[in-house]
């Protein structure tokens, strides 16, 4: 049965990689670089300005903050993807896998902008906090809330079922390859510590990636440092193996070129997300007196995720001998990679890395899809029964084969992408007209604030509400 439905998975992610999302995710990237005149790399000082912003506080309830909003963005960028899944890259397409892993991150940048721009500007307000994402702004932009509920659907399966099911996968195989511990044994742990973050509402969830993301990430980095100084002569000649077999004479003849930009896009897509429509769901969720600072925030996550976090794993498996063998793929590559740089103990600290990455990462893909499915329906046994289904999933991943797992996510992630490269396609003018009146008060020296009305952008009703309530209360202290 397995088998069965493998092939199946395979016919259809063929399809949809080799023709629809190489084709739209690159091209759209470089028509949002131009059109936004290189909005991720031109503001790139003032992405690190904005993600120090304090929230407002309104009404005694206390919103997310730009900080957080970029944590929970990060905790489900940050994770499998970026360790299990640059090794699947670099054991399916080779070295030059990384090369488009690093063009997808940069013109993504843009593309990240730009959906999580409309987010902010499509959001709604939600019992806790604000709430928005691609379901969103398809329904309120382009006044389709079918698409926008088909939509719900694939990233509410996508997020909160398939890809947690991914993370629990690494996270078992990870310790069971420094520990010996039995899949099952692990499952049942992170199913239980699932199931009290997730029954604790999104500000468990931004208050615990707020602490995790940074430490997790800081700790990795400086290990992989640690790697690069100790083979430092070696760095140019690992850089020109990634570039040369991303465009060498050798790899196209082979059609090894194909497989590179195939899996170097794929899995760059699943670690940095940039296009797929998830981020959103977190920018949207952040109190901001702009749209283009949360789009500009989210922007900066596309660049820590990929060009920082995922290059230190690509260096750390070539800089090591282990990959040319073919043994071993996924977390244990990784691993194995890691052990011969630095000793035995490397193993423990990637299974304990490993755990703390995907279980932020479940906790973040979880809350993508609590925001989906409010979207569909507000309805309290909705979202307790896809809470069980989430912890459910989890336990399924921690046992399941890893190849059925990362497929079944390619397949979702595809889908899901697909609609939402369509929607930011069809949108994209509403964001460039917001990052131009961005820019135009920052030349003037102001703290920029968003007023829908004034640009001619309709439906942007929390934003509209709100200048209804300031007029309201300006009215009332010019009575008094």
């Amino acid at each position: 049965m397995e088998g069965f439905l493998t092939s199946i998975i395979d016919s259809s992610n063929n399809i949809l990689w080799s023709y629809v999302l190489i084709a739209g995710l690159l091209g759209l990237g470089i028509y949002f670089t131009i059109a936004s005149r290189f909005v991720q790399f031109r503001f790139f000082g003032e992405m690190f300005r904005v993600l120090g912003e304090k929230p407002d506080y309104k009404d005694g309830a206390k919103n997310i903050s730009p900080f957080k909003s970029f944590c929970v963005g990060a905790a489900t960028r940050i994770g499998t993807g970026n360790l299990a899944g640059v090794a699947v890259a670099i054991t399916l397409g080779g070295p030059g896998a990384v090369f488009w892993m690093w063009m997808v991150a940069l013109l993504g940048g843009a593309t990240a902008f730009i959906e999580s721009t409309l987010a902010q500007v499509y959001k709604v307000k939600g019992k806790n906090a604000f709430r928005g994402g691609p379901a969103y702004y398809i329904e309120k932009g382009l006044k389709a809330r079918w698409l926008g509920i088909v939509f719900a659907v694939l990233i509410a399966i996508t997020f909160g079922l398939i890809f947690n099911s991914v993370q629990s996968n690494t996270i078992a195989l990870a310790f069971e390859n420094a520990f010996g511990i039995e899949p099952l044994v692990i499952g049942l742990i992170i199913t239980a510590l699932t199931g009290i973050v997730i029954f604790g509402g999104v500000h468990r969830i931004a208050n615990l990636s707020s602490i995790i993301v940074p430490v997790m990430a800081i700790l990795y980095i400086v290990i992989a440092l640690f790697v690069l100084l100790m083979n430092l002569a070696e760095l140019p000649s690992i850089v020109a193996l990634i570039v040369g077999s991303a465009f060498g004479f050798e790899q196209a003849v082979g059609g090894a070129i194909g497989a590179a930009i195939m899996n170097g896009v794929k899995r760059g897509l699943f670690s940095n997300e940039a296009g797929m429509g998830s981020a959103p769901n977190a920018a949207a969720t952040s109190t901001t007196s702009h749209p283009a600072k949360q789009g500009l925030i989210q922007s900066l996550g596309v660049f820590v995720d990929t060009i920082l976090v995922c290059s230190s794993t690509a260096f750390i498996i070539l800089l090591a001998p282990v990959f040319q063998t073919g043994d071993v793929t996924g977390i244990e590559l990784l691993q194995n990679s890691l052990n011969s740089h630095i000793g035995g103990w490397s193993g423990i600290f990637i299974s304990v890395a490993i755990f703390l990455f995907a279980f932020s990462s479940i906790i973040g893909s979880y809350y993508y899809g609590e925001t989906n499915i409010e979207f569909i329906k507000e309805s309290n046994v909705m979202l307790f029964v896809f809470r069980l289904a989430t912890m459910a999933f989890v336990l399924i991943g921690s046992i399941s084969s890893l190849s059925l797992v990362w497929k079944m996510a390619d397949l979702f992630m595809a889908l899901m992408t697909v609609i939402n490269l369509i929607a930011i396609g069809l949108l994209g003018k509403v964001a460039f007209k917001v990052l131009k009146d961005y820019e135009n008060q920052r030349k003037q020296g102001k703290n920029p604030v968003f007023n829908p009305t004034k640009l001619g952008i309709q439906h942007a009703d929390a934003w509209v509400e709100d200048e209804q309530v300031k007029e309201e209360e300006g009215k009332e202290e010019a009575i008094g």
